[in-house]
C-alpha cells in the first residue's frame, strides 16, 4: 500500500495544525495558546531556546504525549489514531532503537511494522556509514545510531516527518549528505518535514517555512520568502537611546549600536528614511533578531537593544 503523492493529498488541510495547543508539566506549561498551521509539503524550520517546547510541540505532533488543553491535528487526523500514526514518523533526541539488535534486524522490524516501508530509502541512509549490517545498534557511534534511527523514519514513507535535532552528533560531511537525502525525500514524495535545529546557519536554503517558538508560543510563522520580505535591516547614525526617529514608523525587533552607528531589525510598514541603508537579513539573522527580542509575540514588541563596545 503506497502512501499518497503530494498532488493527492488535499491541499486545503494543513499537514500540521495546533489549535489552543497547551501542555502543562505540574507547576509549568511546556506550551500554552499554542496556534499554528503548516501547510503540506513544506520543509519547516523549528527553532526557540531550550525549554521553549520545541520537543512537546513535537511529541505531541506525533501522539505521543496528551493535550492539557487544545487539539493538535496531522492531516487531519488525531495524532494517536490509526490514521495518524501511519502518517507519521519522529525522530526523536534520545534516538530510541533497541541496542541488542542488528541494523539487518532493525531494518526487518521496520519492514514487518510499516505496510508502505520503502527499503531503498532506509538503505540510502545507511550507504555511506561503512558498518557491518550485522553490528548490533548498542555497538554503534553516535553518528551510526543517528544513521540508523533515521533510515527508520525515513522508510516508513510518512506524510509528515518530524525531526528533532536530527543531526547533531554527525560530522560536517554527513550532515550535508543527510539533508540532501532529506530534500530529495521531500521533493520526490511530497513529505512535509518539521525540522528542529539550534544551527541557524544550516537551515537557510534548506527550509521554506518557519516556526519560532519562545516560551510556549509560536512568535513567529510563516513562507521564508514572505517573511524576508517584510523585513530589512537598516543601517545608519543614532547617537540617542531608545527607538531612533527615523524608525518610529516601523516595528523595530532588534537594535545594536556600534559608537555612534546602529544597526535594526524592522518589520517594514512603509518607506524609510533615505538616510538609512536598508538590505534584506539573511535566515539567520532574521531568526536571531526576533531570538534577542523580548515579547515579539506583542505588536509593537520592545526592541532587544545591544550595545557593541
Amino acid at each position: 500500500m503506497n502512501h499518497p503523492t503530494e498532488e493527492q493529498l488535499p491541499q486545503d488541510i494543513p499537514a500540521l495544525r495546533a489549535t489552543g495547543l497547551g501542555l502543562r508539566y505540574r507547576d509549568r506549561w511546556a506550551l500554552k495558546d499554542c496556534e499554528l498551521s503548516l501547510p503540506v509539503g513544506r520543509i519547516c524550520a523549528l527553532v526557540g531556546p531550550n525549554g521553549a517546547g520545541k520537543s512537546t510541540l513535537m511529541a505531541l505532533a506525533a501522539g505521543l504525549l496528551t493535550p492539557t488543553e487544545g487539539t493538535v491535528k496531522v492531516l487531519g487526523h488525531a495524532p494517536a489514531s490509526a490514521e495518524g500514526r501511519r502518517r507519521i514518523s519522529l525522530l526523536a533526541q534520545d534516538r530510541p532503537l533497541y541496542p541488542r539488535l542488528s541494523i539487518t534486524d532493525t531494518l526487518r522490524m521496520g519492514r514487518e511494522l510499516n505496510p508502505a516501508w520503502d527499503q531503498a530509502a532506509a538503505e540510502r541512509v545507511l550507504a555511506a556509514a561503512d558498518v557491518d549490517p550485522g553490528t548490533r545498534v548498542g555497538r554503534l557511534s553516535g553518528g551510526q545510531r543517528t544513521r540508523v534511527a533515521l533510515a527508520l523514519a525515513l522508510g516508513k514513507r510518512p506524510d509528515l516527518l518530524l525531526l528533532d535535532e536530527p543531526l547533531a552528533d554527525v560530522d560536517p560531511v554527513a550532515r550535508h549528505e543527510l539533508t540532501g537525502l532529506l530534500l530529495a525525500q521531500a521533493a520526490e514524495h511530497g513529505t512535509t518535514v518539521l525540522i528542529s535545529s539550534h544551527v541557524l546557519a544550516e537551515l537557510d536554503g534548506v527550509c521554506d517555512h518557519v516556526l519560532l517558538l519562545r516560551e510556549g508560543r509560536i512568535r513567529l510563522a510563516g513562507e521564508v520568502d514572505d517573511l524576508l520580505a517584510g523585513h530589512r535591516k537598516a543601517v545608519g547614525a543614532h547617537e540617542g537611546v531608545g527607538t531612533p526617529p527615523a524608525l518610529a514608523a516601523h516595528q523595530v525587533v532588534e537594535l545594536r549600536r556600534t559608537g555612534r552607528q546602529a544597526t535594526a531589525l524592522i518589520r517594514t510598514t512603509g518607506p524609510v528614511h533615505p538616510d538609512w541603508d536598508l538590505g534584506e537579513p539573511t535566515l539567520e539573522e532574521l531568526l536571531l533578531g526576533y531570538l534577542r527580542a523580548p515579547g515579539t509575540a506583542d505588536p509593537q514588541p520592545t526592541p532587544a537593544e545591544v550595545t557593541v563596545r
